[in-house]
């Protein structure tokens, strides 16, 4: 099921199948990526997509307060009717006079101005301005207004161009510097490579993943949610998930201190979508399913349903069927209405069936004791509200809805 960003969206088998999904990118080689399905069977899984974060149009940010520093001939190069050398590549020349002016604004250490030239620095071209600025480049900003960067550090013209030098720089940049706007630069930077498949093993070899890893204990709340963003990103990968998941404590925490519904919130739950594909990993989020099922209770929309993303994926696990049982969450019979929200209604549904099949499947657990607020009360014990409601829902004009229905009907 992937993540609900039209332009990432992919497209599953009719039946409902599992399908193979990969990175956000063009497709090349690269590293095995996590199966993904769609909502139909017991052993469905939900799969967030990968999902790079948009990079603002060259020069859009800051544009307007930065205008006077574009205007000066030192940024420009030299004016009409001055000797003139041979004219560089237009992307080179803005580039270049963007990072000097940048790497200018940077010296003054103005909180303002800096924030100023953060944003001036994706508009160029992230990677190499952060390069220059980390490197303290000394170049003048006239030269390198009039002939562009050098040879062997023209800016990349998107993340997929970055090679594993480019790659490099970017990790030892993030493990170098202390300054919040530079480590959110350089994660976006990092995000956006790791949407393609053929970068994600190279960061995993250059180290890569601890790096990015280790940014989840910033205070900082943009750098910690683009971290996230990057290791969701870098988890569409079988082999970086095996290092990802000592990470999965932390991220847990992360989402149950987090303020509600905030974008850090979110960004966990993606990433443990992700790492919930598999039941390799389920054990470490036992003791985060009271802070699911909460969220599911108290959040909006647009956290229910990556909530219950995670939970869909866990309930398909039989090994987690007796932790979601004894969890407590009085109002779950709420969620079935026809009411709820078409994407939350079908995740629900698919939560419940999963669980109701498991059941069946294993016997012991409806002889161990429950309190009334469990969800094994709710859609066992005192069934009476919840199968009123399902009955309700098979005139769903939604398919999905009624198909889902049925399977809890007929388990």
């Amino acid at each position: 099921m992937a993540q609900d960003r039209p332009s990432r969206r992919r497209a599953a088998s009719p039946s409902g199948q599992p399908v193979s999904e990969r990175a956000v990118g063009p497709g090349r080689p690269g590293a095995r990526v996590i199966p993904s399905c769609r909502i139909g069977t017991a052993a469905h899984r939900c799969h967030a997509a990968a999902e790079p974060l948009p990079r603002p149009a060259h020069g859009a940010a800051g544009s307007a307060s930065l205008r006077h520093l574009r205007r000066s001939p030192r940024a420009r190069g030299p004016r009409e009717g001055q000797s003139r050398r041979r004219a560089a590549p237009d992307g080179a020349v803005a580039s270049a006079g963007h990072a000097a002016a940048a790497r200018a604004m940077w010296e003054q250490r103005g909180a303002a101005v800096r924030a100023a030239a953060a944003a001036l620095l994706l508009g160029a071209g992230a990677c190499y301005c952060l390069w220059r600025l980390a490197a303290g480049g000394k170049r003048g900003r006239r030269a390198a207004a009039v002939q562009g960067p050098p040879a062997d550090s023209s800016p990349p013209v998107s993340a997929h161009t970055l090679d594993v030098d480019a790659l490099q720089k970017l990790i030892h940049l993030l493990q170098a510097t202390d300054d919040p706007l530079i480590q959110e630069q350089a994660l976006i930077t990092l995000s956006n490579s790791a949407a393609f498949s053929v970068n994600q093993d190279i960061i995993r070899n250059l180290d890569g993943l601890s790096v990015i890893g280790g940014m989840l204990s910033n205070c900082v709340p943009k750098v910690k949610e683009k971290a996230l963003n990057a290791l969701n990103n870098l988890s569409m990968n079988i082999k970086n998930q095996e290092e990802i998941q000592v990470f999965i404590t932390q991220v847990c925490r992360t989402v149950e201190s987090a303020p509600l519904n905030s974008d850090v919130q979110l960004a966990g739950l993606r990433l443990l979508t992700n790492m919930s594909v598999t039941s390799d990993y389920h054990q470490k989020m036992i003791n985060s399913i009271p802070c699911f099922l909460h969220l599911l209770s108290e959040g909006t929309e647009r956290t229910q349903i990556q909530v219950l993303k995670v939970l869909v994926n866990l309930s398909a696990n039989p090994a987690m069927t007796r932790h979601l049982l004894r969890a407590e969450v009085p109002s779950l019979v709420l969620l079935f209405d026809s009411c709820v929200n078409r994407d939350v209604l079908v995740r629900a549904l698919a939560f419940a069936a999963n669980l109701k099949k498991n059941m069946n499947d294993e016997e012991g657990t409806t002889t161990e004791e429950h309190s009334e607020d469990s969800i094994f009360f709710t859609l066992c014990r005192d069934s009476a509200p919840f199968a009123q409601r399902l009955a309700s829902l098979l005139h769903h004009p939604d398919t999905e809805v009624k198909e889902q229905v049925v399977r809890i009907l007929t388990q």
